[in-house]
């Protein structure tokens, strides 16, 4: 785990809000000089505690209109069939995020998708012909109550 203090904190914390914040814009936030917030940045950079920088695009102006959860049972427990499910999910773009779990699935994918279609197309014509697919369980998200990439810094102050 790499060591922050306060400062480094504080910068963090300014640039979850808004990543686009000059050395300048984030001094004045944190209270140093801009060049020292550049170091401290230049740090956090390279020790890769600030893995990048995004856009954070509005998926309904883009017509994403859905968000499905898919819970998936593979058909085998073998490293070679884990193998080919992973490479599965890293081809399809519309899976956002996939997580191998414990319990009665083994894996939780999230898909933001533009209809059902798109929705009954992944499941039908990709997930359940795979070879090392065994079921496939999906829900529709109805409402968000909560979307957050922050992580919780005050837990490290």
């Amino acid at each position: 785990m790499v060591q922050v203090d306060e400062f480094d904190l504080k910068i963090l914390g300014a640039l979850q809000d808004d990543g686009r914040l000059t050395n300048q814009q984030l001094a004045d936030l944190v209270g140093l000089s801009a060049s020292q917030c550049s170091r401290r940045r230049m740090r956090l950079e390279a020790e890769k505690v600030i893995a990048g920088y995004h856009a954070d695009l509005e998926r309904g102006a883009l017509g994403f209109n859905l968000i499905a959860f898919i819970h998936i049972t593979l058909a085998t427990h073998s490293p070679d069939n884990a193998k080919k499910f992973r490479a599965l999910v890293n081809r399809v773009d519309d899976i956002q995020e996939a997580y191998s779990l414990t319990g009665d699935a083994d894996y939780l994918l999230k898909a933001v998708l533009r209809d059902l279609k798109s929705l009954s197309d992944i499941v039908n014509n990709v997930l359940i012909p795979h070879q090392s697919v065994a079921h496939v369980r999906s829900s529709i998200v109805l409402d968000r109550l909560k979307e957050s990439m922050k992580l919780p810094l005050k837990a490290l102050g």
